[in-house]
């Protein structure tokens, strides 16, 4: 079998019931209305078709490389692509690609991708990421109905100038729902224009002040190379400390692996995919470690989520899984127009891992361009 063409796929614009500020923009960040979704088509000889997230527009080494490559030679593609050497050169990233290939891979063995690296659930809990600073009331009416649709996770964002705002929305909010468990991501390795940065003291008091709250894990309390700072917070503190997913490939977790609890690579925003992912599980488990994989929001979220689901689901050191949730913005049905099947929440606050072959979910092509 040999790749014969690479497409891009671009959907037709979807539009916000109204304008749209993630947290991490502000305070000063420029609202927006609507998203497309791009994704990479890559098709073969024996007509097998595999799908991935489309991070930017091909470029010449890719198309030369893939063209006439057999798709099954994953690790191949992963040394001679994925293995760190470009990281700083400013290319977009070749996790769709790798995601693709094991699309068709599972697709040419008649298995979903999970039964190929060694399934071990069926299902995964899943938690509700939500991503917009709201006022306190609406924080609280928030996670209540998220409760009630049977998430038993949620995670908010702290990115308010006065840190001790975050800290009164977090309080209101447990004692509002004392049953749900209960993530924060404190944003703080992202830019921003205009924010009040936290320095290690900040970091350290908020971690303490969260963990009294009854905060289960917090993300990025500071930025990811502040290695001493954040292990700490890791080493002084019960409460978990994630972190990650702004990593160009799986070799900067040798630098981050003593900083977290938990790691949270990212498939698609570095050069990771499904292959560096299962990797990180392995090396991730070896050192005690836990993974949480980052899922963005937008774009290609069905493909991103149902391939994390699939490779996870083998991992005893994975305990939850980010599905991106923000009514009216965000939910399972808007982020999965193009899937003939959407994933859907059990009554549990789990998803089925889908067992349909390759990453087990169907394009509806009719959605794009």
């Amino acid at each position: 079998m040999k790749i014969t063409d690479i497409n891009i796929l671009q959907s037709k614009e979807i539009s916000f019931p109204k304008s749209y500020l993630p947290a991490w923009f502000e305070p000063d960040g420029k609202p927006f209305s609507s998203f497309k979704v791009f994704l990479i088509e890559l098709v073969t000889d024996e007509g097998i078709v595999g799908y991935g997230p489309c991070m930017g527009k091909p470029d010449e080494f890719i198309k030369d490389y893939l063209i006439g490559f057999d798709p099954l030679r994953i690790e191949q593609f992963w040394y001679d692509c994925m293995n760190g050497r470009e990281s700083a050169l400013g290319k977009a990233s070749y996790g769709g690609y790798d995601m693709a290939l094991w699309d068709i891979a599972g697709k040419a063995a008649g298995l979903p991708i999970c039964k190929m690296l060694g399934a071990r659930r069926d299902r995964m809990p899943v938690y509700a990421a939500t991503s917009r600073l709201l006022n306190t009331k609406e924080h609280v009416e928030q996670v209540l109905e998220i409760w009630k649709m049977g998430f038993r996770a949620v995670k908010l964002r702290l990115h308010r100038q006065n840190y001790k705002e975050d800290l009164e929305v977090i309080k209101a909010v447990r004692e509002a729902c004392p049953e749900i468990k209960l993530f924060v991501d404190c944003n703080q390795n992202n830019r921003s224009i205009g924010y009040n940065w936290w320095s290690k003291e900040t970091a350290e008091y908020m971690a303490e002040q969260l963990e009294n709250l009854g905060v289960t894990i917090i993300e990025e309390p500071l930025g990811r190379f502040r290695s001493d700072s954040l292990k700490k917070i890791t080493e002084n503190l019960n409460i978990l400390v994630a972190g990650g997913e702004h990593s160009g490939n799986i070799y900067e977790f040798r630098m981050l692996m003593d900083s977290y609890d938990i790691i949270q690579p990212d498939m698609i925003l570095g050069d990771i995919g499904i292959t560096g992912i299962h990797k990180l599980g392995i090396v991730s488990e070896f050192m005690d470690k836990q993974i949480m994989p980052h899922i963005c929001y937008l774009n290609a979220f069905a493909l991103s989520f149902a391939a994390c689901l699939q490779v996870v689901s083998g991992f005893s050191n994975c305990p939850w899984v980010e599905l991106p949730f923000d009514p009216p913005f965000f939910t399972l049905e808007s982020q999965q127009f193009y899937i003939r099947e959407p994933l859907e929440l059990e009554e549990d606050g789990c998803v089925l891992v889908p067992q349909r072959p390759g990453l087990g979910i169907e394009i509806n092509k009719d959605c794009f361009k």
